[in-house]
Formats: C-alpha cells, structure tokens, sequence
C-alpha cells in the first residue's frame, strides 16, 4: 500500500486516541499555499506545452461535467433523503466542486505505479471550483429571494479566494514561465512535493478525526450519499474522459475529480450564498466520510473500475 494516505490514517488514528499530536497552524497554511501553487505550476508549465485548440474542447466538456455532477446529486438529497431544498442544493454543490488535495492524492498513485496521464489535468482542477458552486447555488435559490445574496461578497470569495488565486496564479505562472523558466524552482516546488503532502495528509487526518463526533447527528442517510455519491461521480468522469479521449492515467484523474467534495472553497460561498444551510452537514460528509473513503478506499477502486472501462 502507497504510505502516502497512511499519514492520513495516522493522524486520525492519533487524535481518536486522544494523543497530543498537533499540526502548528502556521504550517498548516504554508503547507496548503505550497500544494495548490506547485499543483498550479505544474499544470501550467505542462500547458504551455499543448496546443490550446486541442485542450478547449476537453475543458469545455468538463465544465460540463461540473455542472451535471450536483444536478445529480440534488435530487438524491431532496427527495430520497429528504432534506430541505437549502441544505439539499448546499451539500450538492459541495460534490460539484472538487478537493485538491485528493487530487494530489490521486496524480501520486499514478506516478508511483508509473502510469502516464495527460499532464495538463490540473487546469481541469481549476476549471472545476466554480461550476459545482454556481449550480448549488441556484439550486437553493429556486423560487426563493435572490435578492438576499450579497452578490459582491459572493464573487470575492469564490475567484479571490485562496485556493483560486494560488491554483489560477500557480497555473498562469506556469504557463508564462514555461519550463525553461521553471527549471530552477523544480527542486522546491516538485521533488518535495510527495513529503509536503504526506506532513498535509497527516493535519487532515487530525482534523478529520476531530469533526466525527458530527456523524451521530447527521443520520445513516448522509453516511450512506457521502459514501455512494463518490462513486458515481467516478463512473461519470470515466464516461467523460471517454468522450474526451483522455488515456487510461488521465480517467483516473477526472473519476478522482469527479468523486472528490470540496471542503475550502464551497464552504466560504455557500456561507455566503446560502446561510439558511447548516455548514455541520456538508463539512461532515465532504470531509469527515468522503474525504478518507477517496484517499484510503476510492482511488485504488476508481483504478480498477478504469481498467475495466478501458480494458486494460
């Protein structure tokens, strides 16, 4: 088994056993600033390197797979689960929007297998934030007051946020640099990459471990979507990548994407968009169950459900 996600395990491991294992905040931060820029670069030095042309059709399939994914999942949460249209339309966006550092996760187990995949997928992490978020909202506000949303706000926390400007800024950085000009930044933003994620892998963890005292109130329904809706957003990015013609490594990465929740950016604008929601469900299933059934359960099962769409 890759070590990577057993520094996720270790960290929940830790705080369920009550040890005084903490992550300083201060790192926390820079770990996260470090993985969304070296993800950012990463994508945009490989995208300076392919012919726009080509990518445009794929990128714009893929917002469209962002925008089907929370349309799906909506009805679920509405009508089989039967919460209310807020918390349905939040949570739902939540899955439309996407985690990076599942993603992370994901382009590690390919490379430690020695799988290749289309090096430009993390414009399509970027192209995924906003998607999911903008249908979730809508969704809420149907036949509700849209006059209550601070529009202003709302904008300035989804194309400002953190995650957006360090990926956005990461990938524009990298495609104007080139990799000429990023050669010299290799050995900090790219050989370190791995030990950068395992030491954010193990924060998680404790973090993790910390909010599952949520899963007694948020019922076995929430358990059971944040579990099964995983899965079927994988089965939809391997019919996308299918339609878009992505290799066997780069399905992997769509299906990862498309199971994966956001729990950063979605939760700052559905805070905003969406105040009638309660945070404590869509945080609950997006991290607390989702989150660590990827890491430690989906990827390796998203690789195998690949290898039988691609037949291989």
């Amino acid at each position: 088994m890759d070590a990577i996600p057993l520094f996720f395990a270790l960290g929940f491991a830790a705080r369920l056993t009550r040890s005084d294992l903490k992550i300083p905040a201060q790192l926390y931060e820079a770990l996260s600033i470090y993985l969304l820029i070296a993800i950012g670069l990463k994508g945009g030095m490989e995208l300076a390197r392919q012919d726009a042309l080509h990518i445009l059709p794929q990128a714009i399939a893929v917002i469209g797979m962002g925008l089907l994914i929370p349309l799906l999942a909506f009805p679920i949460l509405y009508k089989l689960g039967r919460l209310d249209r807020f918390n349905a339309a939040a949570i739902a966006g939540h899955y439309g929007s996407v985690s990076v550092v599942t993603f992370a996760v994901g382009v590690d187990f390919l490379i430690a297998r020695g799988v290749e995949f289309e090096t430009y997928l993390p414009l399509f992490l970027v192209l995924l934030e906003l998607p999911g978020i903008a249908v979730g909202i809508l969704l809420a506000r149907m036949g509700g007051d849209w006059r209550s949303i601070r529009w202003g706000t709302l904008a300035h926390e989804i194309f400002l946020g953190k995650s957006m400007v360090l990926l956005g800024g990461g990938l524009l950085i990298g495609w104007i640099a080139g990799p000429k000009g990023l050669a010299p930044l290799e050995p900090f933003f790219f050989d370190l990459f791995k030990g950068v994620l395992c030491l954010f892998l193990l924060e998680m963890g404790l973090v993790a471990a910390s909010q599952a005292g949520a899963l007694r109130t948020s019922g076995a329904f929430l358990v059971g979507f944040a579990i099964a809706m995983p899965v079927i957003g994988a089965l939809v990015g391997i019919a996308f990548a299918l339609g878009i013609g992505l290799s066997a490594g780069g399905a992997l990465l769509l299906a990862t994407l498309a199971s994966s929740a956001s729990y950063i950016a979605a939760p700052a604008a559905m805070r905003i968009a969406v105040p009638e929601a309660n945070p404590g469900l869509s945080i609950t299933a997006a991290l607390v169950i989702t989150f660590p059934f990827n890491i430690l359960v989906g990827i390796p099962l998203y690789n195998v459900l690949v290898g039988l769409a691609y037949g291989s």
